[in-house]
């Protein structure tokens, strides 16, 4: 079964999902930060990573084929960019402002057809067993990246190192690779799946019930039966029940407001938030960056939480099926979504100096198809596709690898998913190389790939 459909539902899972406010019981393992040997000073303090669901089109976004015959050349133009030499989709002439801040890869490649399997792999940088759409989530397969980061270089401030939301993702099944898998729950994302956009958005881990104030806090005899009647509506076991060894540590977070002030987006001016969006994605890239600002290291937006095609506020699966074909809903909803939050976390990060110490990472599970379909759409492309980079120690206005003329498969310098993400942990001071062990005590190394040292600054 899967991590949440288990039929015991994990302590963590239903903290974070049914937002029951169980702050006591959720903290401790953030602030458990060992001295780990295996990081070294990095250009990307930290990682703000845009999964773009369901598998945006490159030929209709970052990659564009204006001589492409037609069938494969996109409905939409082509508009020169910020960066001498760079074009990309017509349709975002905000976005062509800041090409000259980032990196594209454009010849990112696999061949998982399928988008359990396709995320998985974008989410963990390791190659699933099979490619089947029924792929489960096990304790076998890989953890996701800001779960190998808490495990190697956790942060050490008091704010959790790894941060995802808005949703969970599934295409049917929940989509493996979110979690820590085989590295332990301790490893777990804070997963927070209320709306932000919401104007009663708060974070339900940490607040406090309405009778308890942060002086009553002070009393130990008094947390210690909230946490105890918290966990009793959960589960029994001892592991709920109990602060463990780091209850000093989580006391003293709770008489701080650091934490719950990261996710306090009231406190941010109605200009700025007008500026991302007043939507759930928009916020949600809001939050991201105050929580970078705030010290956490790894934060996972999800775009959607369902591949989408068939309504506008889906992921970017755009075949065409039931008279929804794809220039509409990307010139609806899925480019100027991209339109509004792209270019103003790049210029937000910039603004307050933390764009050269965070890696902005945008890229989906794959790409689309060359060829149109009958619907007037695309179908799914893992063989050649374009990733965005920015930030955190990757050149500025540079295109790596080169598709061919139809977009279809890497020209020149063609760069694995494995490859991509070995250059992730390099930006952020970890080697690719490091092994972690799995259930079964195995060592295994964090990334099967090569370094693209082209990329960096």
């Amino acid at each position: 079964m899967s991590w949440i459909e288990s039929n015991s539902i994990p302590r963590r899972t239903a903290l974070q999902i049914g937002g029951l406010g169980m702050f006591g019981l959720t903290l401790p393992r953030f602030l458990k930060a060992a001295d780990q040997p295996n990081a070294k000073p990095g250009r990307a303090k930290s990682v703000i990573f845009l999964y773009q669901f369901g598998g945006p089109s490159h030929l209709d976004t970052f990659d564009p084929k204006p001589n492409a015959p037609d069938g494969v050349r996109s409905h939409y133009g082509v508009i020169d960019t910020s960066a001498p030499g760079i074009q990309i989709c017509d349709q975002l002439p905000k976005t062509s402002l800041v090409m000259n801040d980032v990196t594209l890869v454009r010849t990112v490649h696999h061949t998982m057809k399928n988008h359990n399997p396709a995320s998985y792999y974008a989410l963990t940088g390791h190659a699933p067993p099979l490619d089947d759409i029924r792929l489960r989530d096990s304790q076998e397969l890989f953890p996701a990246y800001g779960s190998v980061v808490d495990r190697l270089a956790p942060a050490t401030n008091g704010m959790p190192t790894f941060v995802a939301f808005p949703h969970v993702l599934r295409d049917g099944e929940i989509t493996p690779g979110q979690h820590a898998s085989f590295l332990g729950k301790a490893h777990d994302p804070l997963l927070v799946t209320a709306d932000p956009n919401d104007r009663r958005f708060s974070l339900p881990e940490l607040s406090l019930p309405a009778n308890l104030t942060a002086e009553r806090l002070q009393d130990r005899r008094e947390i210690q039966k909230l946490v105890n009647r918290q966990a009793k509506q959960l589960d029994q076991s001892a592991a709920a029940r109990g602060l463990d060894a780091y209850y000093e540590r989580t006391l003293g977070m709770l008489n701080t407001s650091k934490v719950r002030d990261a996710f306090n987006l009231e406190a941010e001016s109605a200009t700025t938030r007008d500026k991302y969006g007043r939507t759930t994605y928009g916020q949600s890239c809001l939050l991201a960056r105050r929580l970078i600002e705030s010290g956490v290291k790894f934060v996972n937006v999800y775009f959607a939480n369902n591949i989408g095609g068939r309504v506008k506020d889906g992921g970017w699966d755009t075949h065409g099926f039931d008279n929804s074909r794809m220039y509409p809903l990307l010139s609806d909803y899925h480019l100027p979504m991209t339109e509004q939050t792209l270019p103003t976390l790049i210029n937000d990060l910039k603004e307050r100096g933390l764009f050269d110490d965070t890696l902005i990472v945008w890229m989906g599970e794959f790409g689309r198809t060359p060829r149109i379909n009958d619907n007037v759409s695309r179908d799914h492309w893992p063989q050649c596709y374009t990733a965005l980079l920015a930030g955190g120690g990757v050149k500025r206005g540079f295109v790596y690898g080169t598709s061919d003329k139809q977009g279809a498969y890497p020209d020149k310098d063609p760069v694995q998913l494995d490859d991509l993400i070995a250059t992730v942990f390099d930006l952020m001071g970890i080697d690719p190389q490091t092994e972690v062990h799995d259930k079964l005590n195995r060592p295994l190394p964090i990334s099967g790939g090569r370094v693209v040292t082209a990329v960096r600054a």
